[in-house]
């Protein structure tokens, strides 16, 4: 695991462009493609803005990447609470990034039947293997320690089969699709961005506290065969003892 610490959010947000930028190229000469794992949230917000501005979208195969998204809630993709709303309206409607590339998860039905159906695109574009091998998966973190859909105490964080569930979020009242512990852990990339003074004591709790992944879901992630990045910036990094080595 490494720690990079910024001075401020909008720091942040450009060296994860940057990053992104990176690991979409060498993806695509390796491999002919680039899988993602889109996050919601602010931080992640302007880290796409970015990715579509001259500077970052003309660097890009965009024909090339597959966009694909870690969490949905429970609303049409116009409803102004949709991930996918989000990443549309600041990233994939300003680049050349074919339609069929892009995988949102559906939000309005029945929660189950979309999982299962969101596996099932998963495991044709993955094909014949036991857990999705993105090529990066974006993670934001919220004050209560939850990730993607995974919130304190829910059901899905005991899941140990399945990539996508229906995970009932009991303080929210709702269900929503996410992808399982297990399938992010699978990740060759697995970044989290956490910005602002707000994020400080679950931060301190999940980077140098006990391991309590119920009361923590962010805990969960440790991918196996792959590298775990957190990007934070210096609000949020206020109670971590950090070396000089973990700073960029």
């Amino acid at each position: 695991m490494e720690i990079e610490v910024f001075n401020d959010a909008e720091e942040l947000a450009h060296a994860a462009a940057v990053r992104f930028q990176t690991l979409a190229q060498s993806s695509v000469a390796r491999q002919d493609r680039f899988s993602v794992a889109l996050a919601g949230g602010n931080t992640p917000r302007r880290v796409y803005e970015l990715l579509a501005t001259d500077d970052f979208k003309q660097q890009i195969n965009w024909p090339s990447v597959h966009m694909f998204f870690g969490d949905e809630r429970s609303v049409a993709h116009d409803h102004p609470a949709s991930n996918y709303r989000m990443a549309f309206e600041t990233l994939l409607s300003k680049v050349s990034i074919p339609v069929t590339n892009v995988h949102p998860m559906k939000g309005v039905g029945d929660p189950h039947a979309n999982a299962r159906a969101y596996e099932s695109e998963l495991r044709s574009f993955f094909g014949g293997v036991s857990w999705p091998r993105f090529d990066l998966v974006l993670l934001g973190m919220g004050e209560d320690g939850h990730t993607a859909s995974l919130f304190p105490d829910s059901p899905a964080l005991n899941e140990i089969h399945a990539w996508v569930v229906a995970n009932w979020i009991e303080k929210l009242g709702e269900f929503r699709v996410t992808l399982t512990a297990p399938a992010i852990n699978a990740a060759t990339n697995v970044i989290f961005l956490v910005a602002g003074e707000e994020k400080t004591e679950s931060l301190h709790e999940i980077l140098r506290g006990p391991n309590q992944p119920a009361h923590l879901p962010a805990q969960l992630i440790s991918p196996k065969e792959g590298s775990l990045t957190w990007m934070v910036d210096a609000a949020a990094a206020t109670r971590l003892r950090v070396s000089s080595s973990e700073f960029p």
